[in-house]
C-alpha cells in the first residue's frame, strides 16, 4: 500500500506555498521539480556534500535528507529567495568564491546561517559539511570575510571629522 499524495503548506522564499506531493518526497526534489527552483543542487544525495543546502527556520539543512512533510508550516529559503541581491552573492562573484557553481548556492546559504560576523574558525566549522572541488576554500573564506567587512564598514558610525565635513559642505549645487 502506498501513501497518498497530500497537500503540504510552508513558506518558501517569503511566500506561502502549497504542494501536493508524497509526504516522504525529499525536499530537494520538491523544490526542483514541483517548485521549479533549480538553484538547489543535488551533489551526492546522501547529505555529505552540502550542494543541496537550504535554510529551514534559520538553520542550514541538507534538503536531500529532509522529507517534505518536515517543512509543513515552516520557513524555507533557497538561493532564489535571495534574488541576487545578498552581499554574499556579490562577494562570491567578486572575490573568487564561485567557480563551477555546483556548491555555490549551498555555500552561500550555509554562510548566511552562520549569522553575522563569524570568525574564520566558525566559518570553517560551519562550512565543513559543504564540499568544493574547485576553489580550495580560500576564495570562499575570503568572499565571506569581504562580505562581512563591507557590512562592518557601513555600520560604523561616522567619526567627528566626517560629520563636521558634511555639515560644512552644505548644498554644492550652483545657484543661478
Amino acid at each position: 500500500m502506498t501513501a497518498a499524495f497530500r497537500p503540504i503548506a510552508f513558506v518558501l522564499n517569503g511566500a506561502r506555498k502549497i504542494v501536493r506531493v508524497h509526504p516522504l518526497s525529499r525536499l530537494l526534489d520538491v523544490l526542483r521539480e514541483e517548485c521549479s527552483l533549480t538553484g538547489t543542487k543535488e551533489g551526492c544525495g546522501e547529505g555529505e556534500c552540502g550542494a543541496c543546502t537550504v535554510i529551514v527556520n534559520g538553520k542550514a539543512v541538507n534538503s536531500c535528507l529532509v522529507p517534505v512533510a518536515q517543512v509543513a508550516g515552516v520557513k524555507v529559503v533557497t538561493i532564489e529567495g535571495l534574488k541576487g541581491r545578498h552581499r554574499l552573492q556579490r562577494a562570491f562573484a567578486e572575490f573568487g568564491g564561485a567557480q563551477c557553481g555546483i556548491c555555490t548556492p549551498g555555500m552561500i546559504l550555509a554562510a548566511i546561517a552562520l549569522g553575522p560576523h563569524p570568525t574564520l574558525e566558525q566559518t570553517r566549522t560551519g562550512l565543513a559539511g559543504n564540499i568544493c572541488r574547485c576553489t580550495g576554500y580560500e576564495g570562499i573564506y575570503r568572499a565571506i570575510r569581504k562580505a562581512e567587512d563591507s557590512v562592518a564598514r557601513r555600520s560604523r558610525p561616522a567619526g567627528p571629522l566626517a560629520k563636521a565635513g558634511r555639515q560644512k559642505t552644505g548644498d554644492r549645487r550652483r545657484k543661478t
